[in-house]
């Protein structure tokens, strides 16, 4: 009897730790033990119940909860042969509370609930009594009804359970407890819309497992990837799932695999990648109709449909068919209780009807559709504005629909302002896409006209580079965040000298992307990243430009514009395919990067450059001569759109010796332009490793600035240069420098003791005025959803600083060092920082790459 108790332990404790194939070999064991003569019958029907509990649990997790019941039918059945007593009120209520659980496992939460409430009002009774050995009883229980009460959207109820559950763990000393009521509280509170809040939670609880048991971080990470696609990040979602799914086959966590499964498939929905999102879906709903878990799996049929409804919208006259299984759905949801899902297909049935050319019948669909609730999740409010529009747009009424992406939009904004980290607030735009489409798409049908071209610039602001728009608040990393970085540093070092010395590194790029990522999540739970700015008016830009022109580019289809700011008035310019010009920019991209090295054959220079020139010619000739009439010789700002945002427009003709201002948007270059500026002195020059020139390059700055000082190579690590970075009015950064596409905030400059992120660098608490980056390829960004440029001298910008001078291709070490010369030269001599590196680009403009970002 001894021996079958040891293993029934072994068997729960494998259990809760996510290991349920090992925890049933255990409790097999018991069982076989229990099957032998003479022994008391009383014990051996506790044993085999407690046995039986456990066992029940974990047949569930890896096959169907019928199982699970089954056992527990047993159990019921066999109770009455233990007399009356604590002994059975003890097995009665554990079987109360399994049972509980089991039901909660597969969605029939209030049947669950019932049972939960006797097992919870039993341990009371016992801690009321003076019994503090029931305290891990009680607070496993309370955790239970506090996650069901969450499921039902009952968030005030779950969270007095869960608060409650974290007091007592606390009190008795169950640290692991801690951290799994603190993720059950991230999981009430993402269903309750507050998503901040959830990142938060989930971070806490990280920490706990990571600490004393890594098992349930596999868990954790589910419902993380669920709160960053909320906030748009599918693409980091997916590569969380793609983590983790391997570890979760490997145990046969059935439920588990299946979740991973469907939210790998929602992310890739997002993604728009339409094949992995059906075979994830698929592949979630036959698991869990395997698993007797009916609400899941219809689930995974919506998300299976939604793809099928993409593909649909996308033809000329989607099929009857998909509109009737769209409320076949939805009616199945409904019935089990699922209302957001349920009016999610009906919505999407309306607006598969828009498309099919009855928008009478989606009218009445959309009807029967329950009012919108503030906790449902964001992307349904956005799908049923933009179905809204487009029956307003069938009906011919332009305004409704224009007022709809109106209201979607600022309500997207409302998540937005409430989020913390550069990569959650830029995620965000992804759900306000087709909406923002929608009206630009509207407005251009409009014509050319002077107001109808502020109309456009309006909703341009409104859907673009919101990251920008915010004035940051004073933050700093926190310990955890700022060891992580300090990592990622390391490995990126290592792996650098790896491939010096030509060393094997694809271990390295493993840990080091892992790092990255352990990092960036870090990151998520962030207080709200700053105080939110109006969209910018075109009114407000024109009485800043002061004699200036500003050229906002924009693309809608593939049809490119441009709106101009010029003299009191907004000229709205068709200028073509803006497949063409994207081509060009990539072509003159890699151009400029092939004429980078310091000693290039002079033949081979002569045929790169003449196709550099060419494409530059081409770029003009579709960018810029167009508008040559309106703007005249001005100084210029440019908004750029997509793929532009690597143009070094110095290289144009239009462009040769003409200040010229880069800004991710209208807004961000006006409050930038109008902040008070805080009080800021001196010039830092820092010389990083491996660059020959840097040497008479940092010394030759040094003289034309009365109020220099020099860090060099040996005195450029990282917290000094961060310390020294805080309030100077110019920061020279003379180091090699590299942008990281997939992790923009990774993007880097190389120090003498490895890498300065640009994480680091946007928690500078008094950022300089102007930031010169003497480096390669760091004025590059990753274009997320809404047009939003994010990288290292993104970062900077939106940290708060004015100016950033950067090179947007990669460049030589020898004119790299000429161009600052220039550039600083004309500097002290009291010039702007536009007009400065205007004269110094055109010197050598195809050589010199370099960009003016910000207010110029």
């Amino acid at each position: 009897m001894a021996r079958a108790r040891e293993q029934q332990l072994l068997g729960k404790a494998a259990g809760l730790a996510a290991r349920p194939v090992k925890a049933l070999g255990h409790l097999r064991r018991a069982l076989d033990l229990l099957d032998v003569p003479g022994v008391d019958p009383v014990e051996r029907l506790e044993v085999r119940a407690r046995v039986l509990f456990t066992m029940s649990f974990n047949l569930a997790e890896t096959g169907s909860v019928d199982d699970g019941l089954r056992l527990l039918d047993v159990v019921r059945a066999e109770l009455p042969g233990i007399p009356d007593g604590p002994l059975r009120a003890e097995l009665t209520s554990m079987l109360n509370g399994t049972h509980a659980l089991l039901l909660f496992r597969v969605g029939r939460i209030e049947e669950g609930i019932t049972y939960v409430d006797l097992d919870v009002a039993h341990h009371e009774r016992r801690l009321a009594d003076g019994d503090v050995s029931i305290v891990p009883l009680l607070v496993n229980t309370l955790h239970n009804r506090g996650m069901a009460y969450g499921e039902i959207d009952q968030p005030a109820a779950a969270i007095r359970d869960l608060d409650r559950v974290v007091e007592l763990s606390k009190q008795y000393d169950l640290p692991l407890r801690v951290g799994i009521s603190t993720h059950a509280l991230g999981n009430v509170l993402r269903r309750a819309g507050d998503l901040p809040g959830a990142l938060r939670r989930y971070a806490e609880a990280n920490r706990v497992f990571q600490d004393l048991e890594p098992g349930l971080l596999l868990r954790l990470r589910i419902d993380q990837s669920e709160a960053l696609i909320s906030v748009g990040l599918a693409d980091e979602a997916g590569r969380l799932l793609d983590e983790v799914l391997p570890d979760l086959r490997k145990q046969k966590v059935g439920q588990d695999v299946a979740e991973a499964e469907l939210y790998r498939a929602a992310a890739a929905l997002v993604d728009g990648d339409l094949t992995l999102a059906k075979r994830m879906a698929n592949s979630a709903q036959r698991r869990l109709v395997r698993r007797g878990s009916p609400g899941w799996a219809a689930v995974a049929a919506l998300i299976a449909l939604r793809v099928d409804a993409t593909k649909a919208l996308e033809s000329r006259r989607p099929s009857e068919k998909v509109v009737a299984r769209a409320m076949e759905l939805a009616t199945e949801l409904a019935a089990r209780g699922l209302f957001d899902q349920a009016a999610f297909a009906q919505i999407l049935a309306a607006r598969l009807e828009v498309r099919r050319g009855d928008p009478a019948r989606a009218e009445q669909l959309l009807r029967s559709v329950p009012k919108s609730r503030r906790i449902e999740p964001i992307d349904h409010r956005m799908v049923l504005r933009l179905c809204r529009a487009e029956i307003a747009l069938a009906r011919g009424n332009r305004r409704v629909a224009l007022a709809q992406a109106k209201a979607g939009l600022a309500e997207l904004g409302q998540l937005r302002d409430k989020l913390g980290g550069l990569e959650l607030v830029s995620g965000a735009a992804l759900h306000g896409r087709e909406l923002g489409e929608l009206a630009v798409r509207l407005v251009l049908e409009g014509g050319d006209s002077s107001a109808n071209a502020k109309r456009l610039f309006t909703w341009l602001e409104r859907t673009r580079a919101q990251m920008y728009r915010y004035d940051p608040v004073e933050s700093t990393l926190d310990s955890e965040l700022g060891e992580r970085i300090t990592e990622v540093r390391r490995l990126s070092r290592s792996l650098l000298l790896a491939r010096l010395d030509g060393a094997p590194t694809a271990a390295l790029e493993t840990r080091l992307a892992a790092s990255q990522r352990a990092a960036m999540r870090l990151g998520w739970s962030a207080s709200p990243w700053g105080t939110p700015r109006p969209v910018a008016t075109p009114a407000e830009v024109m009485a800043c430009l002061d004699g200036r022109a500003m050229v906002s580019f924009a693309s809608s289809g593939d049809d490119l514009i441009a709106l101009a700011l010029v003299g009191g008035r907004v000229r709205m310019v068709r200028l073509g395919p803006a497949a063409l010009a994207t081509e060009s920019a990539r072509r003159l991209h890699a151009d400029l990067n092939a004429l980078a090295p310091d000693h290039l054959p002079a033949p081979l220079r002569e045929v790169i450059g003449a196709s550099a020139r060419r494409e530059a010619e081409n770029l003009d000739r579709m960018l810029l001569r167009p508008l040559a009439g309106v703007l005249g010789d001005r100084e210029l700002v440019i908004v750029p759109t997509g793929a532009l945002h690597v143009v070094p427009w110095g290289v144009l003709p239009t462009c040769a010796g003409r200040p010229v201002v880069a800004a991710p948007s209208a807004t961000s270059w006006l409050g930038t332009t109008r902040r008070a500026r805080e009080e800021a002195t001196g010039v830092l020059l820092v010389r990083g490793p491996g660059l020959q020139a840097a040497q008479a390059e940092i010394d030759r700055l040094a003289g034309y600035h009365v109020d220099a000082k020099l860090l060099g190579v040996g005195d450029a690590r990282v917290g000094t240069v961060l310390e020294a970075l805080d309030g100077v009015e110019i920061a020279h950064i003379a180091a090699h420098g590299e942008h990281e596409p997939e992790n923009a905030l990774f993007s880097r400059l190389e120090l003498v003791d490895g890498a300065l992120f640009a994480h680091e660098v946007g928690q500078v608490r008094r950022p300089p005025h102007q930031v010169v980056l003497a480096a390669c390829e760091l004025a590059l960004n990753r274009v997320r959803p809404g047009d939003e440029p994010l990288g290292f001298a993104g970062a900077l910008l939106a940290g708060g600083a004015r100016t950033v001078i950067a090179a947007s291709s990669k460049v030589g070490d020898q004119p790299s060092a000429e161009a600052m010369a220039d550039f600083h030269r004309s500097l002290a001599a009291g010039r702007s920082p536009a007009v400065a590196l205007a004269e110094a680009v055109a010197a050598d403009p195809f050589r010199r790459p370099f960009v003016c970002l910000g207010s110029g």
